[in-house]
């Protein structure tokens, strides 16, 4: 990065939160436009600071907090946003120690030096980097992925790390180590092949004085911690290589249940992680599905059952490994006693019809449960089953989860498809009556808006959050506490379903008439309150109307519009939204109030069309199971005919 940082025509749409052809009208309609200082005559580049100046005076880059600001300049500027924030994490890191840097400031952040002093003033060295590390970690275009906290956090749960030391192969930028420091393990160890992801994830446990250490390189080729045996393993290793290393690692002793085939990369993670664990310690790594029955690997499959290495399959909801849209699998390893008698059972869940937040203390209990005692027979219809290894011995050595689970009664099937199909019918029956009524206004579109900044300052409505997660737990979570709202119970459209688990930054409760908006989501949406007794989850934006100015589901309606996801939409694409930059019609308040009836009602017609989506598949489903195994047959109205309810 230069002394001068500039940006690209790009930059300065992303910066601004409009398209690039809006860049290009500006510099030919204002002759006062900053003037290229670089680049090429189709690829010009213009200095940052000229630029924020000219957008700023134009009222066309709103006002931001400190580290908002620091993101932003430092996303356009720089080639590596990992790299940048690694430097800023140094300095950081000295200023924390009391030290003064033994080397000249980073040209990459020495134009950003008083922003970074600023942070650092307000928040401390820790905060600051917390901060900025939160806009980091973000998802959006060109970002690399990191393990979502949640699945994180299962992770380390499932290996039971707290009290014992723990290790990484492929760190990243450190989410399963930063889960396991959450969970209270001692030290934190890892590798990583990308050298600023590493300087990332060490920076962040130097700050909170984690021992522990972690390693640039390639864990498969060049083994940082050769020799070494850890508590506990997590890892989220790479899929599908196909040039990892297996010739030059044919005959390498980490391989102890048998050398790993060149087309079963995953399986050599698997045996690294056993490698580096002590007698009794827990290994846990997210593996795509087929690893569990690929032809190639049932050798390898085989030995570890018949070890007792391989002792828990989890498969989780589709989409929580976040850039995977395929259910993905848990893989739960422990590392034998040499003579040890092999147990007699392996635990197989299907969670992939779930919600992970939902289902991951029932994995945590049946998990902890199975270990308690690993002989019992387990099963919990559709869900999970404690399956003979002789069983699962046979010529496939298939490991799917679905494959083993005991099948559904027909009893249950049978009552679960007449629960369905009077529910649908309900539904398909109310859908008339909730479609809201709207005709063309004869007078011709209103155009005056306010942003929702301005809103606030006017006093219309007081913006408080997003909330954002505590650096560790504060304890024990709190027992029997209140519900939370979580951003996905927003995005479902349903009532509060997460619990206060001593992470939350703040407590904040709810009102009645608080309007709720996520800071991370697929698409821009808002939520109203309609009842009090719950807290603000993390990474949710909460409006609360001032009811003499502002209708909610006026306010509510007005958010979830397509223009303002685009111009609500930050740096980091549109999965993040600064909700301070949606604008709201400027109207008096009876007719805010009109609107928001209509807003209402197109809410709950959305809500019956999701109810309906979800119930459709269901009752194929269930209608096709009970017609081919039996307990179902043609020509029977009188046993399954719906009643249209109201």
């Amino acid at each position: 990065m230069q002394e001068t940082p500039t940006v690209t025509a790009a930059e300065i749409a992303r910066l601004a939160g409009v398209g690039r052809a809006a860049v290009s009208n500006w510099r030919k309609r204002y002759a006062n436009f900053p003037a290229p200082v670089g680049g090429t005559p189709t690829s010009p580049e213009f200095e940052l600071a000229q630029v924020e100046q000219w957008l700023h005076a134009q009222g066309k880059l709103p006002e931001t907090t400190t580290a908002d600001r620091l993101w932003r300049r430092l996303a356009a500027a720089s080639d590596s946003a990992a790299a940048a924030l690694a430097a800023i994490g140094e300095l950081l890191l000295a200023r924390q120690r009391g030290e003064r840097p033994h080397r000249l400031v980073d040209p990459q952040v020495k134009p950003f030096l008083p922003d970074i002093d600023s942070l650092a003033d307000d928040l401390g060295p820790q905060g600051a980097f917390d901060e900025l590390w939160q806009r980091f970690s973000a998802p959006g275009p060109g970002r690399s992925f990191a393990t979502p906290d949640d699945l994180a956090d299962l992770m380390v749960g499932l290996a039971d790390v707290g009290g014992g030391t723990v290790l990484d192969p492929t760190a990243g930028s450190g989410a399963t180590l930063r889960a396991a420091v959450r969970a209270g393990c001692t030290s934190a160890y890892g590798q990583e092949l990308d050298e600023a992801l590493a300087r990332l994830a060490g920076l962040w446990l130097a700050l909170r004085d984690v021992p522990g250490d972690l390693r640039t390189g390639d864990s498969l080729r060049a083994d940082a911690f050769t020799g070494q045996a850890f508590d506990a393993v997590v890892c989220h290793p790479p899929f599908g290589l196909t040039n990892w290393g297996d010739e030059e690692l044919g005959h390498d002793p980490r391989w102890i249940v048998g050398t790993t085939p060149r087309t079963e990369p995953e399986l050599a993670w698997v045996q690294h992680a056993l490698a580096h664990l002590r007698i009794g310690g827990q290994a846990v790594l997210l593996m795509p599905p087929t690893v569990a029955s690929r032809r190639a690997g049932r050798r390898i499959r085989a030995e570890l059952l018949r070890r007792g290495a391989l002792r828990a399959i989890v498969a989780l909801p589709p989409g929580v490994g976040a850039q995977h849209g395929i259910p993905l699998h848990l893989w739960v390893l422990r590392r034998p006693a040499p003579d040890a008698p092999p147990p007699a059972r392996a635990l197989l869940v299907d969670a992939a019809d779930g919600d992970l937040t939902e289902t991951a203390p029932r994995l945590l209990d049946i998990w902890r449960a199975f270990t308690r005692a690993p002989d019992i027979e387990v099963e919990e219809t559709g869900f999970a089953r404690a399956v003979p290894v002789i069983e699962l011995l046979d010529e496939e050595v298939d490991l799917t989860p679905a494959r083993r689970q005991p099948a559904v009664e027909g009893k249950v099937t049978e009552e679960h498809l007449v629960r369905t199909r009077e529910r649908l019918a309900a539904i398909v029956a109310d859908l008339q009556a909730l479609l809201p009524q709207v005709m063309s206004a004869s007078e011709g579109p209103d155009a005056e808006f306010l942003t929702v900044g301005e809103l606030a300052r006017a006093g219309a409505l007081q913006l408080i959050g997003p909330i954002r997660a505590a650096s560790t737990a504060g304890g024990e979570p709190p027992a029997g506490g209140p519900p939370v709202l979580t951003t996905q119970d927003v995005l479902n459209g349903a009532g509060p379903s997460g619990q206060d688990d001593g992470r939350l930054g703040q407590e904040i409760a709810l009102a009645a008439g608080d309007v709720v908006v996520p800071m991370i989501a697929p698409q821009l949406t808002a939520w109203v309150v309609t009842s009090e007794g719950a807290l603000l989850g993390r990474s949710l934006y909460l409006l609360r109307p001032n009811p003499a100015a502002l209708d909610p589901w006026f306010l509510a309606g007005q958010l979830r519009t397509s223009a303002n996801a685009r111009q609500a939409s930050s740096l980091s694409g549109a999965m993040r939204f600064d909700i301070r930059r949606a604008q709201v019609r400027r109207l008096p308040l009876d007719r805010q109030r009109a609107h928001g009836e209509v807003f209402r009602q197109l809410i709950a017609f959305e809500s019956a069309l999701r109810e309906a989506a979800a119930l459709g598949p269901e009752l194929v489903r269930l209608t096709a199971d009970g017609l081919a195994t039996g307990t179902l047959r043609p020509g029977q109205p009188s046993a399954l005919r719906c009643s249209r309810k109201a």
